[in-house]
């Protein structure tokens, strides 16, 4: 038994209940970005692409929400040291002798090269090509590529640094990854067994109803941020690895505001 925590064990959700959790942070996505930040374009003097920015942030916040809420209700004492334990924010553990090791980030390595195999290389493309040869109204969504933001109306506007800091925050540490890795993923195996790593992909990846073009890349790639998660029971393997990506974001803010990068 586990001081702090209402639950004996390692007590798992039943399928329903995870399926409930995904829906309540996944399905405000798409009514945010595709009918709250449109409707609010005509009242408006920002640019279309940051309202649509502002609707992703606001839906990731919105994950932190319910994650305090989850975690408020399953802690019997709210504290700092029990949701750590809860949401494994902790240091990687070895899966067959149980000691904790910092030397067990080298895992980082491959992961990464994984990950950017997928959502760099041209493989990640042909797989969204897929879906879209299917469906391919999804290819004319209005999404949140910030190259849409690339605008000279936007030159000069460092305050976005500060945007880019609030959605590096909410996307890669206290929405997405605290929802999906952290209060999740501790609960599938019960469900899912072995193969919750694989289950959790799936579902982070059907998180994306914003972007639904790219769902099968997304689900695929975050099979390095899950199996590592998983098997060292570190929260810290998905933060780092999908961190990483929120330093493009802060590259790409820093282009914009710099005026670089207009003709694309």
């Amino acid at each position: 038994m586990q001081t702090g925590l209402k639950t004996v064990g390692d007590a798992q959700y039943s399928l329903g209940k995870i399926l409930a959790i995904w829906a309540v942070v996944s399905l405000p996505m798409p009514v945010l970005v595709f009918f709250v930040a449109p409707a609010l374009i005509p009242l408006t003097n920002a640019h279309p692409g940051l309202l649509i920015w502002y609707a992703g942030i606001a839906g990731m916040a919105w994950q932190f929400v319910v994650s305090m809420f989850i975690l408020y209700r399953e802690l019997d004492q709210f504290t700092w040291a029990n949701i750590k334990t809860r949401i494994w924010l902790n240091k990687p553990s070895d899966p067959k002798t149980g000691k904790k090791s910092y030397k067990l980030f080298l895992w980082l390595i491959p992961a990464a090269i994984f990950i950017i195999f997928f959502e760099v290389s041209p493989v990640g493309g042909y797989i969204d090509q897929i879906l879209l040869t299917l469906f391919p109204s999804l290819g004319n969504l209005e999404g949140t590529d910030m190259d849409v933001l690339f605008v000279p109306e936007l030159v000069g506007a460092w305050w976005l640094l500060g945007v880019a800091v609030l959605n590096n925050i909410f996307n890669y540490f206290l929405g997405e990854e605290l929802l999906f890795r952290g209060i999740l993923l501790p609960k599938m195996r019960g469900v899912f067994g072995k193969w919750d790593w694989v289950a959790n992909a799936a579902l982070f990846g059907l998180y994306h109803l914003d972007k639904p073009q790219n769902i099968p890349k997304i689900a695929i790639s975050a099979l390095g941020l899950t199996w590592t998660s998983r098997r060292f029971k570190s929260i810290w393997f998905a933060i780092i690895l999908h961190g990483v990506e929120g330093l493009i974001v802060f590259g790409g803010v820093y282009m914009i505001a710099a005026g670089l990068g207009l003709d694309r």
